[in-house]
């Protein structure tokens, strides 16, 4: 269901859809003949210690070692291309599993596919290559996101969870809701949302108000706008949930356009005042890698509930009162 948003000057309406990129993988790195002659050296050596301990002798490299960012030596580059699984270029990593001739395919392929897409044959029964799993262990993987800057290179136990977190993999649109798949780079976030967010206002300052108006719209709404100074864009967002019927909430989080390192120099203060009264929230702003969602979950954010904003409300607005403010390294 499409959520709703405030029409005010400080808010924007849901983000519009937009066509996510497709990526087109690039050619195969090495023919299958050359691979299988590669694989067919480290299966002469055996499956115990004497292969993967040749094989580490391989990869070694001065500054190596779990979670590198040193040079990655030639050597180490051809043997992780072993690797490669021909249908989606990223890695095969254990359990390993190829076809009757011997070729590797990664899991995630494996289950699209109804024969091996080297050599045609069938990819059934399911085979275990426990030589290649052993040097799989030896081995360490460049990060998926190595072609647009990370230099890490891990285990392949390690490579997932690092995936999910590191700060070179693509950029979603900030706004919250689902309705927008834009992805890009950091860089391209503001182009973004100037093309394509228009409705968004933007205000110079550390310290402005930010009005959210008709807060008494049913539903789930969203209020964005963004705030800019100290040479840096910040998106305020306050979005009312209801979390079971009749009990709405209200979410406010300030996020920066930029890295999770960069947030860290940061600090914000959410504040309502009226009739005497005042609510405050003090952070450390959430980069836009992390998401409204994940703060909302997580309760980091400025909590209220539709009684609490009545009483700083005026007319159905509500502003609340944004200060950023730089931390002393």
């Amino acid at each position: 269901m499409s959520r709703p948003s405030s029409a005010g000057p400080s808010a924007s309406k849901p983000c519009g859809k937009q066509q996510q990129q497709q990526h087109t993988p690039s050619p195969a790195a090495a023919p299958a003949a050359a691979a299988n002659a590669a694989v067919a050296t480290i299966s002469a050596a055996g499956a115990g210690s004497s292969a993967v301990s040749a094989a580490a002798a391989v990869i070694s490299s001065p500054g190596g070692g779990e979670g590198s960012g040193g040079p990655v030596s030639p050597q180490h580059h051809e043997l992780t291309s072993l690797f490669e699984c021909p249908v989606c270029f990223d890695y095969v990593l254990p359990p390993i599993l190829q076809c009757q001739a011997g070729h590797l395919v990664c899991n995630q392929c494996r289950q699209k596919l109804s024969c091996c897409p080297t050599c045609r044959g069938s990819l059934t029964p399911s085979i275990r290559n426990l030589a290649m799993e052993k040097v799989a262990s030896a081995v360490l993987f460049p990060c998926k996101y190595a072609t647009t800057g990370c230099s890490l290179t891990l285990h392949h136990t390690e490579k997932p969870e690092h995936e999910d977190i590191c700060e070179y993999r693509p950029y979603s649109c900030p706004c919250p809701g689902a309705s927008c798949k834009w992805q890009g780079s950091l860089e391209a976030v503001m182009s973004h949302l100037m093309h394509a967010h228009k409705s968004i206002t933007t205000l110079q300052g550390e310290d402005i108000v930010f009005l959210a108006t008709d807060i008494n719209l049913p539903g789930a709404v969203d209020w964005v706008m963004m705030q800019s100074c100290f040479g840096h864009h910040f998106m305020l967002v306050l979005e009312k949930q209801e979390k079971y019927e009749g009990h709405q909430q209200f979410f406010a989080i300030v996020l920066l356009i930029g890295t999770r390192k960069q947030a860290e120099n940061f600090a914000y203060r959410l504040e309502l005042n009226g009739n005497r009264r005042r609510l405050t929230w003090e952070a450390t702003p959430r980069s836009i890698h992390d998401g409204v969602a994940a703060a909302i979950m997580n309760c980091d954010c400025l909590v209220f509930d539709t009684a609490i904003a009545h009483l700083f409300a005026d007319n159905g607005n509500l502003g609340i009162n944004v200060t950023i403010s730089t931390c002393c390294p």
